[in-house]
């Protein structure tokens, strides 16, 4: 397992990348570390470990290496220390993008054939609670946005509509 000190010898970080300080191959030292695990994480390898990009990032920072962290924009790609926070794996969900298969368009609203209408859910403290059955599709949009940002805090996102 790496630590502050051993990332700090091997890193230096520059506006959300790392880049070789002291790399087993010389001709890495000064050159961007790390490269697209093809779902738009950067990973690395340190001795013959695989690490994310963004959490030696938040390691060097903080001293600590969280379980999960968050890229608030949701842009996985962004390591900018400023949009990395901590996160247990609900708030990561609250703050995930709208499935790309969502029916209705808009995020915790479903639906419903046998009703004709659309009913809005929202997990809470891994329960899903039912806010309203809507004939109008952007009532629904409207009630589900609000119910996030009351029970989702900080991990409520406008991206997430």
């Amino acid at each position: 397992m790496i630590d502050q000190d051993k990332a700090h010898y091997l890193f230096e970080y520059k506006d959300g990348d790392l880049y070789w300080k002291n790399s087993l191959r010389p001709s890495f030292n000064g050159k961007k570390a790390g490269y697209d695990n093809g779902s738009g994480y950067k990973k690395l390898n340190i001795e013959g470990k695989q690490y994310y990009t963004h959490r030696i990032i938040y390691l060097m920072q903080h001293g600590t290496m969280p379980t999960l962290l968050d890229h608030i924009d949701g842009d996985t790609g962004n390591n900018r220390i400023e949009n990395l926070r901590p996160a247990n794996t609900s708030q990561n969900m609250m703050n995930s993008a709208k499935r790309k298969h969502s029916t209705s368009g808009h995020r915790n609203v479903f639906y419903n054939k046998e009703r004709n209408n659309y009913a809005v859910y929202i997990t809470i403290n891994k329960k899903a609670n039912y806010f309203g059955a809507y004939d109008d599709l952007e009532l629904a949009g409207l009630v589900a946005d609000e119910a996030r940002r009351k029970y989702h805090g900080e991990f409520f996102s406008e991206r997430n509509r």
